[in-house]
């Protein structure tokens, strides 16, 4: 029977649900079960933490035992939700984009670091990183771009909803031709195609394909874009790639033979080499 038909109390259905998503093979069961009780209940986590002898009503029963049940086929719970939260905004995210990651973080810091009076951020997804660099330098004026439509339709109800419309220009394709920009930061897609198959369901199954999976060695869309971007930033100018796990040698290289002047790389707080810097004068 599903959790949602024997959820009386917020402990039983917690239990039925935790124990329903870890045989499913999901990476924090638990967490996953609060997450998506608070919703259905509409109480916080520290709420369901406090009270779990707390009486689950017929109908946030029903919404839960739903959710759980997208959980359990694994789509992934922030499209289930629908939102994401990523520095100091909440974003709504659906299948049109990539969930946004707490190691993409580092594009922003490397914004806040820099502080460009001009930024482009290519392949925007959400508008996660645009719409940050926007909330956090409002000096900056910001251009996102997306290959697509559907993507930027997205980028703009969140940036409606946030009120940064008139902070961030949104535009079809990846560099603009003729724009000149102090930073340009970039989250493309990196996996290669024969490690698809290794991808958790969450990535494989719900996230759009061309946001993720990038030629037979994962660079190609990284290599296309920073050859663009020679000729988009002015001569103090700097582009940061987020890059996938050992991927950072390779994209530093290709870096180097493009004629940037000065790369290093980032780490993220796993500790894995995640963005490679480059910049167009020492």
């Amino acid at each position: 029977m599903p959790p949602a038909a024997t959820a009386g109390r917020v402990r039983e259905a917690l239990v039925a649900a935790t124990d329903a998503l870890g045989a499913a093979g999901v990476d924090s069961p638990r967490l996953d079960a609060e997450v998506l009780l608070a919703e259905a209940t509409g109480w916080d986590r520290a709420r369901l933490a406090a009270d779990p002898d707390a009486a689950v009503d017929a109908r946030a029963a029903r919404r839960f035992g739903e959710m759980v049940r997208r959980r359990l086929r694994r789509e992934p719970v922030a499209y289930i939700i629908g939102r994401k939260g990523f520095r100091n905004l909440e974003l709504a995210v659906d299948a049109r984009a990539l969930i946004p990651r707490p190691e993409t973080e580092l594009l922003v810091e490397i914004a806040l670091e820099l502080a460009p009076h001009t930024v482009l951020d290519v392949g925007t997804g959400s508008g996660a990183v645009a719409l940050a660099i926007a909330d956090e330098l409002p000096e900056s004026e910001v251009v996102a771009t997306d290959t697509s439509q559907a993507a930027l339709e997205l980028a703009h109800e969140n940036a409606e909803r946030l009120g940064l419309t008139e902070r961030v220009t949104l535009e079809r394709g990846t560099v603009p031709a003729g724009g000149r920009f102090d930073l340009i930061v970039a989250n493309l897609p990196y996996i290669r195609e024969a490690a698809v198959a290794s991808l958790q369901p969450e990535i494989a199954e719900y996230e759009p394909r061309q946001a993720v999976v990038a030629g037979d060695d994962g660079l190609e869309t990284i290599a296309a874009v920073a050859a663009a971007s020679t000729v988009a930033l002015t001569d103090v100018g700097a582009l940061a790639l987020e890059v996938g796990a050992g991927q950072a040698g390779a994209a530093a290289e290709l870096l180097l033979d493009l004629g940037f002047m000065q790369v290093e790389g980032r780490r993220d707080l796993a500790g894995i080499p995640r963005v490679v810097l480059g910049r167009m004068s020492t």
